[in-house]
């Protein structure tokens, strides 16, 4: 009948059009829930001190401030960082270790074995005693085949001392050059010799042209350092290195977004400046000039304290928690950037303590300890004796000191 037909049509028609009502509330709920995101994100009182907007660092007589899409400069930085990375490795520290007589050490390749490999790849690349036995019968082989086969697939894994030394090239150039680009940058600034200058006027500091290279090249270098962490040679403090690499860029971030450039500025240079010599000592230890290897850790270990143990706690972690309070009320964006420096110290004492525990081995024992971070390359003979690690002279310190204090 005519008022069944109309029925069904209604019916139909509700139907059809239902979805797009509820389409249109999911996406309206979805822009309300970004656009109350966006504000609680971008309130003031979380970068901003009290009676301070955004209207008020908005550019204006011939004041320009930094501004948070600036820091999307760093991506395309980072990925320019690697090019330039992977060409200086390649036509510039390869032949530089070639001229030095730098050389991979030849290794035995691990036979093929379905079973030992997929037990590498899945469970553990060191198996213990019980599990060695279990592997022997699995295979058929005597127990010391199955250890000489890890020790030997192990070593595969291992990056070579060339790799090494085209790494800690690039980082020692990199660290010189920024240490150098800070000082020119820092030099006739007032606050870097009276840090109570650093907070003159805050937050409505003008952004000087050499500050936004200077954060952009750091920026894009550890964020280079995260994306290339699965393939640089890997240190047993692999977790702590991306906790310093996080933390840095945090904080870089952060400190750009609430105008503490200066202080941002200071915080780079005091951490650049031990790097250079750590990173130079390794490129010695490499070529073998032991003597000299030794002189730059020693050197390392001194600035190391210096900079990261009495200077960066006593001096700009003081300016930031103590000199701030003279010009405005704490707020949010005060305890934040105070805690992330907090977290750079904690992991400073960590690698200190490491870094002294090398250097007492050195003054009472004459010589240094391999790494106690570092993967030491091991003897892959299949010798009946017992086969332990072999530590290098310098590898403790020179070699694995890096990851930590690197940079960081």
């Amino acid at each position: 009948s005519p008022d069944n037909t109309q029925h069904y049509l209604h019916r139909a028609h509700r139907k059809a059009f239902l979805p797009a009502v509820e389409t249109c509330q999911d996406n309206t709920a979805w822009s309300i829930m970004l656009q109350t995101i966006k504000e609680w994100l971008w309130w003031e009182r979380l970068w901003l001190p009290k009676r301070v907007s955004w209207a008020d660092l908005e550019d204006k007589d011939d004041r320009i401030y930094a501004k948070a899409s600036q820091l999307y400069d760093a991506v395309p930085c980072a990925l320019c960082l690697l090019v330039v990375r992977y060409l200086f490795e390649r036509y510039l520290a390869m032949p530089l270790a070639n001229a030095l007589g730098i050389r991979d050490k030849v290794r035995l390749t691990a036979e093929e074995n379905s079973i030992l490999e997929k037990y590498f790849c899945s469970q553990a690349r060191n198996p213990s005693r019980a599990d060695v036995w279990s592997l022997s019968k699995k295979t058929g082989w005597p127990e010391r085949r199955v250890e000489v086969w890890f020790r030997r697939r192990r070593n595969q894994d291992r990056p070579g001392l060339q790799k090494r030394f085209c790494e800690a090239s690039w980082r020692c150039v990199f660290y010189l050059c920024a240490f150098l680009g800070g000082l020119l940058a820092l030099y006739d600034k007032p606050w870097f010799y009276d840090l109570r200058e650093v907070w003159t006027e805050f937050p409505k500091q003008s952004m000087i042209p050499s500050q936004y290279w200077y954060y952009m090249l750091e920026m894009g270098f550890y964020l280079s350092l995260l994306l290339s962490l699965t393939f640089d040679v890997k240190r047993k403090d692999f977790q702590e290195q991306v906790i310093h690499h996080v933390a840095t860029l945090i904080l870089l971030s952060f400190s750009w977004i609430s105008n503490y450039i200066r202080i941002g500025t200071l915080v780079m240079a005091v951490h650049d400046s031990s790097d250079i010599v750590l990173e130079g000592g390794k490129l010695f230890n490499y070529a073998k000039w032991k003597k000299t290897a030794n002189v730059m850790f020693v050197v390392f270990t001194l600035v190391f304290m210096m900079t990261r143990i009495v200077i960066f706690p006593f001096w700009l972690i003081h300016c930031t928690w103590v000199y701030p309070l003279d010009h405005y009320d704490p707020f949010f964006g005060y305890y934040f950037f105070n805690l992330m420096l907090l977290v750079l110290q904690i992991l400073h004492i960590y690698w200190a303590f490491l870094i002294s525990r090398m250097a007492y081995t050195f003054i009472f024992n004459k010589q240094l300890d391999g790494d106690v971070r570092s993967d030491e390359e091991e003897d892959d003979s299949d010798s009946q004796k017992d086969i332990k690690p072999k530590l290098s002279h310098m590898n403790g310190a020179i070699n694995g000191a890096r990851g930590r204090a690197n940079g960081h």
